[in-house]
């Protein structure tokens, strides 16, 4: 049993009768009233995200869980397909368990979040970034650039990216997996 102060990004917990993680929290003391924490929490059965508020010092339920090192092999209608870089084995999950599947490519190392208690797979959680490679975007226009002008970009992988008008087909960016956004371009 664990209380709201062990509450952090990526915690497993049960709560309704269903496994949450949580992943985002904010610990709030307001000037008038007792303390509470304020949390985020994604459905690892149905992907659902729900808001909830936990009361300071109450008590929660967590879920003891193994992460293991996964390479993603391919994608199969709305389920893909990983393979275990220790013996081998593979396993199969749906698109709703997965984090930011659409900026996922062939060959990404990713940790798979295991309940201990029965070995089913939880949740996927992808690397910090990402480098993906453009493969179609708009010629950006010259003498454009007084703001923060961006253009859409698609990647290899299809996802869809708002990017810098500098960017062209071919540069390979930098994409932060936790909102979809474009952080640099990298220069080989």
């Amino acid at each position: 049993m664990a209380t709201t102060s062990d509450i952090r990004n990526g915690l497993c917990i049960r709560y309704n009768n269903d496994i949450y993680k949580i992943i985002e929290f904010l610990h709030v003391k307001p000037g008038k009233g007792p303390a509470f924490v304020r949390t985020k929490l994604k459905s690892v059965t149905n992907g659902k995200v729900v808001d909830n508020t936990f009361p300071a010092g109450r008590k929660i339920e967590d879920v003891r869980v193994e992460t293991h090192k996964f390479q993603y092999l391919y994608k199969e209608g709305e389920t893909y397909h990983f393979m275990n870089n220790q013996d081998y084995s593979q396993i199969s999950l749906e698109k709703s368990v997965l984090d930011s599947p659409e900026l996922m490519k062939e060959g990404e190392v990713v940790t798979v979040i295991i309940n201990s208690e029965d070995e089913m797979p939880l949740s996927v959680e992808m690397p910090a970034s990402v480098i993906l490679e453009v493969t179609h975007t708009e010629p950006g226009v010259k003498g454009n650039t007084a703001t923060n002008a961006t253009k859409p970009a698609t990647v290899e992988t299809g996802a869809r990216i708002n990017v810098p008008l500098f960017i062209n087909e071919g540069d390979k960016i930098k994409v932060e997996t936790t909102k979809g956004t474009y952080q640099e371009r990298i220069k080989e």
